[in-house]
């Protein structure tokens, strides 16, 4: 592979001084998204901050991209080689917690909050983007950044609707940043495929103590539809899972309930694993409305394919992840990490002090991301930067704790400097890009990537509507007043 140019090293070396001396701007983006707290397809302050600041660099900003009034495409350059770049920046429900406060301890109780630090992953999206822009610049590189934002990862949305609609179309290579304890890469197989859909049960009312006989319960659908899961698990492949909420139970006990509807998640190692473990739910659910004398409706929200990372492009992050290295803790930053491990009972290790390096292909994961399709669209690798506390679990008031404070900080500044050096080295070295796309054919061997989503399958725009309107404005009183302001 070709050697770094001088003009490389030196435009990584300006992208690596404009992230140190915008530090105070990165955190306070990260700070922002955090006490914004916003469910997936209702990231409006989230999206509104980020794209204004793109715009403000000189990016070419395009919203509400496939639909999502969150989501965007931001461009700069011209020409070959066009390379993306792209995250998440949406909450989980139910899980604020203040920052810095190793005990749980709501800012909103019941309210939303970051508890996977997606917040992180958008500030290091930004200045990632802004840091190579710059080098692009002022070193006349070559080539088309493009910056997605991908709103509702949680509920796994929107970057399969971007590849089913051409948004990556003219990709060469991807990257897709993500916070955790420490840094890593990795390539192969690396998470799950998944689909996500709602069974809703309609039947009829009736008076539940004076004339049941006259309903159609549709609540009896949505549990039969369980039981006969449940049972089915006994069938499933070790690498099979699937999960539910129900998310319309009826109104009142005294009241046949005319509808019922539960949401599922179907996971599996490969996208035709995934769909046809989806396709027995549809037979139970088929069952479960006969046995209820109920009418069943099913509705895709989403399909994921497995993320996979490419070798060649997680070689090129692991260079400059040994560049970069690890942030220094202070003591008082390593002691919050050991009282938050000692009070929800894990290993008390503290914080990340040392990289391990790629050992060989990744173990893959039952979690999924819905990058998992431009994976397998285009080369792609995701990579992880160290602004968490180890051994705390995703989905969880504790791994909130961390994401307003300096370790969610410096490791923003680690990240963002290991994404900005990566996409220099793609525009100042385009045989890494040919290279990239040519181990890519070899990895997918004959796999032709088509997107699982019905063609006609359009966002749930006012999906998590209902409950930011509920707790906005309890957010809003929390807002940090200062705004990020990068300077060049």
């Amino acid at each position: 592979m070709t050697e770094p140019t001088t003009n490389s090293s030196a435009a990584k070396a300006f992208c690596f001084d404009y992230i140190e001396r915008n530090a105070k701007a990165v955190a306070c983006l990260s700070d922002n998204i955090f006490y914004f707290a916003e469910l997936g397809m209702q990231e409006f302050e989230t999206s509104k901050l980020m794209t204004a600041l793109l715009e403000e660099a000189g990016f070419r900003v395009e919203r509400g991209i496939s639909g999502f009034p969150t989501g965007f495409c931001a461009s700069f350059g011209s020409g070959r080689p066009v390379i993306a770049i792209h995250t998440e920046y949406d909450a989980n429900p139910d899980n604020s917690q203040a920052s810095g406060i190793a005990e749980y301890t709501p800012i909103v109780d019941g309210a939303p909050g970051h508890c996977e630090g997606h917040n992180v992953n958008g500030a290091v999206l930004i200045a990632s983007a802004l840091a190579a822009k710059a080098a692009m610049a002022k070193f006349d590189l070559p080539g088309t950044l493009k910056v997605f934002g991908a709103p509702a990862e949680e509920q796994l949305l929107s970057r399969p609707y971007y590849v089913r609609d051409g948004w990556f179309d003219d990709v060469d290579a991807a990257f897709h940043d993500h916070i955790a304890p420490n840094f890593s890469v990795g390539y192969g197989l690396i998470q799950a495929a998944l689909v996500s859909a709602t069974f809703t049960f309609h039947g009829e009312t009736a008076h539940a103590g004076a004339a049941p006989w006259r309903g159609r319960d549709a609540l009896d659908g949505v549990v039969l539809m369980d039981m006969g899961l449940a049972q089915y698990r006994e069938h499933m492949t070790p690498t099979m899972r699937m999960h539910r909420v129900i998310t319309d139970g009826g109104l009142q006990p005294n009241v046949v309930p005319r509808r019922a509807a539960v949401w599922w998640y179907f996971r599996d190692s490969t996208a035709e694993g995934a769909g046809k473990l989806f396709a027995q739910a549809k037979k139970i659910a088929e069952g479960a409305a006969l046995m209820s004398n109920t009418e069943v409706e099913v509705e895709v929200l989403s399909a994921v394919w497995p993320v996979r990372g490419n070798r060649t492009l997680a070689e090129l992050v692991e260079r400059e992840i040994e560049r970069v290295g690890l942030p220094r803790w202070t003591r008082e930053e390593d002691e919050l990490a050991r009282s938050l491990q000692a009070k929800v009972n894990v290993p008390v290790e503290g914080l990340a002090r040392k990289y391990v390096p790629m050992k060989g292909p990744a173990v893959q994961k039952a979690a999924a991301n819905d990058a998992g399709d431009v994976s397998w669209k285009v080369p792609m690798v995701k990579f992880y930067y160290p602004a968490n506390i180890p051994n705390i679990s995703n989905h969880h008031w504790a791994a909130g704790v961390a994401l307003a404070t300096s370790i969610a900080h410096k490791g923003a500044i680690a990240g963002a400097k290991a994404m900005a050096a990566s996409l220099i080295e793609c525009f100042s070295n385009p045989a890494v890009v040919e290279e990239a796309k040519r181990t890519f054919k070899d990895e997918i061997g004959g796999v032709e990537y088509t997107s699982l989503l019905p063609r006609e399958q359009k966002p749930p725009v006012d999906l998590n509507r209902a409950t930011m309107e509920k707790f906005r404005p309890l957010l809003q009183r929390h807002y940090i007043a200062e705004r990020p302001h990068f300077v060049p």
